[in-house]
């Protein structure tokens, strides 16, 4: 007994300290949880709560996405409105204030972009799915995206001091890598002649793409954003795309495909199915997720 005793008044033996912990990265969109890791590197840990295959704009906000919430150090959301229906009751169920709107542990990646297509009026149901705040899609651009790194590396340094050099190379990197990419791409696509050009997209999804590249929407298979077609309107888009021989239809994965692959037949064109995001199951990085978009659309063009 006294042996034991003394054992715990003993002082005990020097732990070293382990290595630092990572910080711990939610983000709303795959596009913005590769930019998180490509930037974060081996000092963060990144969930990503919507798939790359979903519309970001329905998404069941079930429990079981509260978990990651409430364990978060960063909240990284696309904004503009995009999760403006399923994230609030998220954030206020995960009951971490940290990740709140105006805490330093909530980044708007929104806040990096020029947002295109404001409406400059109070927006209505008549208009279609319309933003008030602008066009949610900039993740499309990857101009846009270089911009969001740096924002990503600026507010990983503030909350992680100790390695904020470390956040803030890695950004520059990546941003740098991407600017390089977006000058070169915007170039290559210049060369296409101009009737090479034109497009015809199914939502209204993809204007910060076509700005990037130098497109031309020719027409939209939805008469309004989130409004479906009806064979009226098809009509129209085809007499349209055969009046300009529209070489490609781009749309995203998560969108009725039936107009677009019966537009693309009869006007012999070519449908472009343009990822919604990277594929960060697999560890993709934005770089190769663009990258692979656009080679596939310089293709239909060309």
């Amino acid at each position: 007994m006294l042996l034991a005793a003394l054992a715990w008044l003993a002082p005990a033996a020097a732990v070293a300290p382990g290595p630092p912990a990572k910080v711990r990265v939610v983000c709303t969109l795959a596009d913005l949880a590769a930019l998180a890791r490509e930037v974060g590197g081996p000092d963060v840990e990144v969930v990503n709560l919507v798939d790359a295959g979903q519309d970001a704009h329905y998404v069941d906000a079930r429990p079981s996405l509260m978990l990651p919430l409430a364990r978060a150090d960063l909240l990284i959301i696309n904004g503009l409105e995009l999760e403006i229906g399923w994230l609030p009751p998220l954030q206020r169920g995960a009951r971490n204030a940290a990740i709140l709107f105006g805490a330093a542990g909530f980044l708007d990646a929104s806040t990096a972009v020029r947002p295109m297509q404001t409406p400059g009026t109070v927006a209505s149901r008549s208009q279609g799915d319309v933003h008030p705040a602008g066009n949610p899609h900039y993740l499309h651009d990857a101009r846009a995206a270089a911009a969001v790194a740096q924002a990503i590396g600026q507010r990983l340094a503030q909350l992680d001091p100790g390695r904020a050099a470390r956040h803030r190379g890695r950004a520059a990197e990546v941003s740098a890598a991407l600017s390089a990419f977006a000058e070169a791409q915007r170039k290559r696509f210049s060369t296409l002649p101009a009737e090479r050009r034109r497009v015809v997209v199914y939502h209204q999804s993809l204007v910060y793409l076509l700005d990037w590249l130098g497109l031309e929407q020719a027409a939209a298979i939805e008469p309004l954003p989130g409004i479906p077609p009806n064979p009226g309107h098809i009509a129209k888009v085809l007499v349209t795309m055969r009046a300009q021989a529209v070489p490609a239809v781009l749309q995203e994965p998560y969108y009725p495909r039936n107009a677009a692959e019966t537009l693309a037949r009869l006007a012999k064109a070519k449908l472009v199915v343009v990822p919604g995001g990277a594929d960060v199951d697999r560890g993709e990085s934005y770089l190769v997720r663009i990258r692979r978009t656009v080679e596939a659309i310089h293709v239909a063009l060309r």
